[in-house]
């Protein structure tokens, strides 16, 4: 997109001038997000999460889109969670003042940078430790600094289970990284307990995980060991935050624990990965159905038909620079046919994409099908994380496909 094209701010265009999807305003391929979906997906989490008694902070890493960030925060998220000092300076530079690095700060230039951002004022900047290493790396930056940080423990699924990344795998790692922040104590403030369950399985492999970190939690509570009071206890990506949320319950009504919550997909949603996994949740969850209508897919790819080869097949100008492919290939959800129709239709059911080239999408038809070079489809997506991160700038539209605002991205 050309920087002098796309300089809305709170809905406006140069004048009054509002571009609109369907009058040609806008270069394809271009990724829009729908403004009413957007928000029934903000109500519906915050619904959710209150239901529980929980805290959000939603991982920004999904859409690195400061604006998108405030939508969040506005709609009663507890602040903002990032996976490295680079995603943290954004969100700060934005005005976050509640950021989780949901993992391991290593490296010089990284922990200089996290110290800087515990020394704004008002930050409340949490950072997660999984070895006395990685605990003597952070106090050693916060001495320099002249700071103090909040850590919380990161733990892993145990030895015996089926998966695995980073964070403590059984007590005497425990034990060392306890005794490490002892060690360093007045730089570094054990805080809370930190774990990822997205990497098991099924589900019950993650309730045994999730109550072993709430089992962690509660003996680290007997002990006094947190220096910070609630203790936090955080966890929950974007598939199994009910399950999470059923397992820590109890320990948020005793009002000495905050559970912080994680997942990230859920402003934009998707049409594939994330849909399966929220049909999933309406049907194991008892709290989920009670808020109405479920998550809404509200991103989409917009893109041209290019060329048509052969009767069977269109190729269309989307490729792997604008749309994820790793959960599944977009597909088509509408046809807009330029000088022909006034709104956009369903797209064919048969349609579908085969292959993707860096700038070209392969897609099947009938040779029988009405479309013509120039029509207008746009993609549901399947993970939205990869598909954030391929643009700088996301029309959001309303329902009549008039552009309100344009979001930036900071990957």
């Amino acid at each position: 997109m050309d920087d002098h094209r796309f300089e809305l701010d709170k809905g406006v265009g140069r004048g009054t001038m509002v571009w609109d999807l369907l009058a040609g305003d806008v270069p394809f391929p271009a990724a829009v997000l729908n403004e009413r979906r957007m928000r029934h997906n903000l109500g519906w989490m915050r619904a959710f999460i209150d239901a529980y008694g929980l805290s959000l902070a939603p991982h920004g890493k999904t859409t690195m889109a400061p604006k998108l960030f405030q939508r969040q925060l506005d709609a009663g998220a507890w602040g903002i969670t990032v996976a490295t000092s680079q995603q943290a300076e954004v969100a700060a530079a934005h005005g976050v003042r509640r950021i989780l690095i949901a993992n391991q700060i290593v490296g010089a230039a990284n922990l200089a940078a996290v110290a800087d951002l515990a020394a704004l004022p008002g930050m409340a900047l949490f950072c997660i430790a999984d070895s006395a290493a990685g605990v003597a790396l952070l106090g050693a930056a916060c001495r320099r600094r002249g700071v103090v940080l909040d850590v919380l423990i990161e733990l892993a699924p145990e030895p015996d289970q089926p998966g695995f990344r980073t964070g403590v795998r059984d007590a005497a790692g425990l034990d060392a990284v306890l005794a490490e922040l002892e060690r360093w104590r007045g730089h570094l403030r054990l805080s809370g307990v930190e774990f990822y369950e997205g990497v098991l399985p099924d589900e019950g492999e993650v309730r045994r995980f999730v109550r072993r970190a709430a089992a962690t939690t509660t003996r680290l509570l007997a002990e006094q060991r947190f220096d910070r009071m609630p203790a936090i206890l955080s966890g929950a990506g974007s598939a199994w935050y009910d399950v999470v949320a059923d397992e820590t319950a109890p320990l948020a009504r005793s009002g000495a624990v905050e559970i912080v919550l994680r997942p990230g997909c859920y402003i934009s949603h998707d049409d594939g990965l994330y849909r399966i996994a929220q049909e999933q949740i309406l049907k194991r969850n008892a709290v989920a159905p009670r808020f109405g209508e479920a998550l809404l897919p509200a991103l989409r790819i917009w893109a041209v038909v290019q060329s048509l080869p052969d009767p069977a097949r269109a190729i269309i100008a989307m490729g792997k620079r604008d749309v994820a492919f790793d959960a599944g290939m977009p597909r088509p959800a509408t046809l807009f046919r330029p000088g022909r129709d006034d709104r956009p239709g369903d797209a064919p059911p048969h349609w579908a994409v085969t292959g993707l080239m860096d700038q070209h999408a392969y897609l099947t038809i009938a040779p029988e099908d009405d479309i013509a070079v120039g029509d207008v489809i746009a993609f549901d997506i399947s993970h939205p994380c990869l598909t954030f991160d391929k643009w700088r700038r996301l029309l959001v539209v309303d329902d009549d496909y008039r552009c309100t605002e344009v979001i930036e991205t900071f990957f």
